[in-house]
């Protein structure tokens, strides 16, 4: 006689055949099934971009029907202008590209105002946005024998910081500080990346950077400040670190001194919720952008890539793609005189 299977045993088997037909009937999986999607880094190897995306990408193709593989390719310049002209203009718009790039991709068309924006490769509002690996918090960090102690002497003292380019964090975060509260800032352009910069401090060719989250830092430099040789000079975020605030570090909204600059700041500091943003081409088929962003959200809240980026030194707080797409749309549809006001004090004049 045979022995009687489980009940459980036998409810499983009933449904194997009906999981794998549901599963053979699934569009998404049938598409991406032994298919890989070339996932675009807008970002030298080894910087802030290039560390959280290939964190993404070693756990999302899981979670996307069909599992293809995901395969990482670093097209750096211009502060991820290139990448986003790229994925915008050339990439195939089926769902096997996708890309992650800079928050001054989003933003810096909306600062170039009206005429200005045409001669940029892409519309942020056109792009379909995929979600945020972080909503940023950034600082401004200077040696500590940097020639200004604190925000306030930066407003009399003149201090080097590094930067990248136009449209990047490092270059416009102390640009807005320089217009909006008179400090001092003597900005270095040209460093491919965070981890140039942070070079160049231990190098003292520079004082500093500014516009960088402390998990850029801790990730590559764990204990600058811990052991003296950096110091926080301002929190240049809304909500502040409480690790910061403990240490007294002032947040740069708080030292304004008029309610347009206060606006100004909020406004400039709005883009700081896309932090680690990735993208897709317009025309990508609905169906596969919702799967998409579904896999997306799934795999930035595992345990197992929590776990690593912990490892890491990063810190991974996802934001969904429909929100960071109202989040534009909102940005994009705000008074011109308000843009035309941030926008101003983004232009960068060096200290005399």
């Amino acid at each position: 006689m045979k022995t009687p299977l489980p009940l459980a045993a036998v409810v499983v088997a009933a449904m194997l055949p009906l999981s794998t037909a549901a599963e053979a009937q699934d569009p998404i999986a049938d598409f991406y099934r032994g298919k890989s999607i070339r996932f675009i880094i807008g970002a030298i190897a080894g910087g802030g971009n290039d560390t959280y995306a290939r964190l993404v990408g070693r756990h999302l193709g899981k979670f996307i029907p069909g599992n293809p593989t995901i395969v990482p390719v670093n097209m750096p310049g211009a502060s991820g202008h290139v990448s986003a002209g790229h994925i915008y203009n050339v990439a195939a718009r089926d769902g096997t590209v996708m890309g992650t790039t800079t928050p001054g991709v989003i933003t810096e068309p909306l600062w170039a105002g009206e005429a200005g924006r045409a001669k940029y490769k892409y519309d942020p509002t056109r792009l379909i946005h995929l979600g945020s690996a972080q909503a940023a918090t950034y600082n401004c960090y200077v040696r500590a024998d940097a020639p200004a102690k604190t925000i306030q002497e930066a407003m009399t003292t003149e201090v080097i910081l590094g930067a990248n380019a136009e449209g990047g964090s490092t270059r416009d975060a102390p640009v807005l500080l320089n217009n909006v509260l008179g400090t001092r800032f003597r900005i270095v352009t040209g460093y491919p990346g965070t981890r140039e910069i942070l070079v160049a401090m231990e190098r003292n060719e520079v004082h500093g950077l500014c516009g960088t989250g402390w998990d850029a830092i801790y990730s590559q430099r764990p204990d600058w400040v811990a052991k003296g040789f950096a110091r926080v000079l301002v929190q240049e975020n809304l909500s502040g670190n409480p690790q910061f605030d403990k240490m007294g570090v002032p947040r740069s909204i708080d030292l304004a001194k008029t309610a347009e600059a206060r606006a100004i700041i909020e406004l400039a500091y709005m883009q700081q919720a896309f932090g680690r943003p990735y993208i897709l081409p317009p025309g990508t088929p609905a169906d596969r952008v919702a799967a998409l962003r579904k896999a997306f959200m799934a795999a930035t809240q595992t345990a197992e890539l929590l776990a690593e980026a912990d490892k890491m030194r990063v810190e991974v707080r996802p934001l969904s793609g429909q929100d960071i797409e109202a989040l534009v749309n909102k940005m994009y549809a705000l008074p011109n005189e308000v843009i035309e006001r941030t926008r101003a004090a983004l232009i960068y004049k060096p200290p005399t």
